[in-house]
């Protein structure tokens, strides 16, 4: 049984590189039933197969009509705004529908309007769905519990130069990590943003005590690594109770 998918950006970076895996290699699981996109954008009301570049259409007009969109997929991907995800959860709320959020730099309010929605449809929210990225909160956490005080702890970032958002969600994650391994407030986690050239995605944590330092590096190659992690996100989003997930509950489903 295929799982109908709803993209929300589906213009957008993310948005295209998750339409474009799921027809490339995942369409015996995922047919693309719903591309949304915010009032205004100058793809609304072409075909959808037409914007990604596609030889033949897909039938599917880009609109901006979130209550029609997201009502005809089984889940709907947001890689928006968080004003605009905000809107899409509370409609896929009313509807039912369950969400994968890979959107950044929402507000702590927000959070809670995640939380409370979360109580009613199942949400997988995480700033970043690469496999790698979520293995290394794991070690990040495991190498500030075992090394202790005497090791500093810093996060490295660095992304493309068109990056809004600086720290980047991940590494917000990264210090929260690492602070509760340590049992300190975030801010006792220095973060270093690059934002230069086309860089997709770097996360360093450096763990540095006397005479010797600890590297944890994730790289990303292509912003195909996050699709891939959103769609493993989708199939296990789908028939899950409600509740507010992230991807080491993808990680340990085995998806």
């Amino acid at each position: 049984m295929t799982i109908g998918l709803t993209i929300a950006g589906c213009c957008g970076r993310m948005g295209r590189s998750v339409a474009m895996l799921a027809l490339r290699d995942w369409d015996a699981l995922f047919a693309l039933k719903g591309a949304l996109e915010l009032s205004g954008h100058d793809a609304l009301g072409r075909d959808y197969g037409t914007v990604l570049g596609l030889t033949t259409t897909l039938g599917l007009p880009v609109g901006d009509d979130a209550q029609a969109a997201i009502s005809r997929g089984d889940v709907c991907v947001d890689f928006t705004t968080p004003d605009a995800t905000i809107t899409h959860v509370q409609v896929a709320q009313q509807l039912r529908k369950p969400m994968v959020i890979g959107t950044t730099g929402l507000s702590e309010a927000q959070l809670d309007t995640l939380r409370a929605a979360s109580q009613k449809i199942p949400i997988m929210f995480s700033p970043n769905m690469s496999l790698g990225v979520n293995a290394l909160f794991e070690l990040a956490r495991l190498a500030a519990e075992r090394l202790g005080s005497a090791f500093d702890i810093e996060v490295v970032e660095s992304h493309h130069r068109q990056k809004k958002d600086a720290p980047s969600g991940t590494a917000k994650r990264l210090a929260e990590v690492l602070a509760a391994a340590r049992k300190q407030p975030m801010s006792a986690v220095p973060i270093h943003a690059v934002r230069a050239g086309d860089i997709v995605g770097d996360h360093t944590v450096i763990l540095a005590g006397q005479s010797e330092r600890l590297e944890l590096t994730h790289r990303a190659h292509s912003r195909e690594v996050f699709a891939q992690g959103a769609l493993k996100a989708a199939q296990f989003i789908r028939g899950q109770r409600p509740g507010l997930y992230d991807m080491s509950d993808v990680l340990r489903a085995g998806q």
